[in-house]
C-alpha cells in the first residue's frame, strides 16, 4: 500500500510540474509499466484528483492526455489561505486601499532585503535566476530556471502556495514581478506570459537581456 501511494504521489507531481502527460510518458519517467500508471490513474480519477482529454493523432485512436483537476490543488502548501484572506481584506476594510498598497509595498521591500542577502554571491543575473528559483522552490512555489535560445531564460512557478490570497488581491502578483525586476536589475528585461490566476497551470516569467529582448521578449 505504502508503495502504490507513493507512485500515486510521484503521478500527481509530474502532473504539477510538467503538465498533461499520457500513461505511457508518465510510466516511462517513473519506471513503471504503462499498466500500473493506468491503475493509479483511475484511482486518482475516482477520488477526483485527475481527469484526461482526448487528443487526436494522425494514426491510430486518440490518446488520453491526463491532467490535475481543482480539487487535487488542496494537496500541495497553501501557506494559511483563510487567514491571509481574512487579513488582507480586514486590512482594506480598516485602512482603505492605501493601507493595503503600503502593506503589500512593505512586505515587497522585505522579501527584497532578504533575497539580495540569500543571493549576494550570485554572479550575473543568470546565476540571480537559479538562486531565486532555489528560494522560491523552498516557499513552497516548485519553481525551475529553464534556458531559452538567444541567451534568455525562463523562471517557472508550478505552484502558488498563497493562491487563495493572490485571488484575492492582485497587487501580489504585481508585487511579486517587481520583485523579480529589482532582483535581475536594469540589464534584463521580465515579464509574466503565463498566469495560475489566469486559468494557466503555472506562472512563468520570460528574462532576456536588454539587448535581445525587443526580439525575445
Amino acid at each position: 500500500m505504502e508503495g502504490q501511494q507513493r507512485s500515486k504521489n510521484q503521478i500527481l507531481y509530474l502532473l504539477k510540474t510538467r503538465g498533461d502527460k499520457s500513461a505511457i510518458a508518465l510510466a516511462e519517467e517513473l519506471h513503471l509499466s504503462p499498466m500500473a500508471v493506468r491503475q493509479h490513474l483511475q484511482a486518482l480519477q475516482s477520488e477526483g484528483l485527475v481527469s484526461y482529454r482526448e487528443e487526436k493523432r494522425p494514426l491510430g485512436r486518440p490518446v488520453k492526455l491526463w491532467r490535475l483537476t481543482d480539487r487535487a490543488a488542496a494537496i500541495f502548501p497553501d501557506s494559511h489561505a483563510d487567514l491571509m484572506v481574512d487579513l488582507l481584506q480586514s486590512v482594506e476594510a480598516v485602512f482603505g486601499a492605501p493601507g493595503l498598497e503600503k502593506l503589500i509595498a512593505e512586505r515587497s521591500q522585505r522579501q527584497i532585503q532578504a533575497y539580495t542577502e540569500k543571493i549576494s554571491d550570485a554572479e550575473d543575473w543568470r546565476s540571480r535566476v537559479y538562486a531565486i528559483a532555489r528560494l522560491r522552490t523552498r516557499e513552497g512555489y516548485m519553481a525551475e530556471a529553464i534556458e531559452l535560445p538567444e541567451r534568455g531564460m525562463l523562471l517557472i512557478e508550478n505552484h502558488c502556495p498563497i493562491r487563495a490570497a493572490a485571488a484575492s488581491c492582485g497587487l501580489l502578483c504585481k508585487a511579486e514581478l517587481e520583485v523579480f525586476k529589482t532582483l535581475l536589475g536594469a540589464t534584463v528585461k521580465i515579464e509574466r506570459v503565463e498566469h495560475i490566476l489566469a486559468s494557466d497551470r503555472r506562472c512563468a516569467y520570460r528574462i532576456c537581456p536588454v539587448e535581445t529582448a525587443v526580439n525575445q521578449c
